[in-house]
């Protein structure tokens, strides 16, 4: 058992509990994978904003600029980078929304990685997760990786929460080196006693220029896995079919590339092998993430996440 956020006694595991799911666009994000899913999660709780940064406070636009976009009225307007957290409005108005225990107090927090006090940022947010009754962070996070497309996408779960880690059976990362937003967030929940899970899906490297819809799926199903929530894929399957087969006839084209898969399928499959342990698993995932960290965020391009 465990404290929640304002001394009231909670499980330990996230099944039920008033949850954030945080997911940043950018250095977090490879293959749209993390801000996929918590954009679909919003959608599908019809959720709306219940708080925001000022970005003029966090953002350099030369770095993250804002966007001139056409709205359904056919009107003009600028969209400036930030950070808001959607909560709900009353009962979900959509056609698949999502079920199960702790859907209707469901929170979801995304935006761009700031540019400046990150501190501040992340004390700014997680208090008004507090001020939401939220009691319990869940961090969505993609990486680029030496993974085949062709197979299943693995999604890492750790927790710097000791009863997080027995509850949930998940590891604790040992990971060493820079970090993005998200470990800054969960930091400071953990340290204002709201406990946390970060899950970090791994994006084939060799499509890092597209969005990736199996991700997504990825990550959606530990997500549903942990918190016993039931999410509704829309077309997001046939979506990540349809990815698959696309590099599918890219790799038909370039025997360079079918044999480079051919090579991470048959890694992936001698870790997936029965006598594979948890263990093993987890140490093929640090040194994806060693591999990689060679950039400021460890991507191949050197833009993407390098660390849970």
């Amino acid at each position: 058992m465990g404290s929640g956020a304002h001394g009231v006694i909670q499980p330990a595991g996230f099944e039920g509990r008033r949850l954030l799911v945080v997911a940043f666009e950018g250095w977090n994000d490879a293959g749209e994978a993390a801000s996929g899913a918590a954009k679909l999660l919003a959608e599908r709780l019809g959720l709306v904003e219940v708080a925001a940064v000022d970005p003029e406070l966090y953002f350099d636009y030369q770095f993250t600029r804002p966007t001139v976009v056409v709205g359904d009225d056919g009107v003009r307007r600028l969209e400036w980078p930030g950070a808001a957290i959607l909560g709900p409005s009353g009962p979900a108005d959509v056609d698949e929304p999502v079920t199960g225990p702790g859907a209707s107090g469901l929170h979801v927090l995304i935006g761009a990685e700031p540019a400046r006090s990150w501190k501040g940022f992340a004390a700014e947010l997680i208090d008004a997760a507090l001020a939401a009754d939220i009691d319990g962070v869940v961090l969505l996070g993609a990486m680029l990786a030496d993974a085949p497309h062709t197979r299943p996408l693995t999604v890492f779960a750790s927790s710097e929460n000791p009863e997080v880690r027995e509850a949930l059976g998940v590891e604790r990362s040992t990971y060493e080196g820079p970090v993005g937003i998200l470990s800054v967030l969960a930091d400071r929940a953990e340290r204002l006693g709201i406990p946390t899970v970060s899950l970090w899906a791994s994006v084939p490297h060799y499509v890092h220029n597209a969005p990736s819809p199996k991700a997504v799926l990825a990550l959606l199903g530990k997500l549903e896995e942990l918190t016993g929530l039931s999410i509704p894929r829309g077309t997001l399957e046939t979506e990540a079919q349809a990815w698959e087969a696309g590099v599918d006839a890219l790799a038909a084209d370039d025997e360079e590339m079918a044999g480079y898969i051919a090579q991470l399928e048959q890694a992936r499959d001698a870790v997936d092998a029965p006598e594979a342990s948890g263990e093993a698993i987890a140490q093929e995932f640090e040194r994806y993430l060693r591999r990689r960290g060679d950039g400021p965020e460890g991507r191949a391009d050197g833009r993407g996440p390098a660390t849970p």
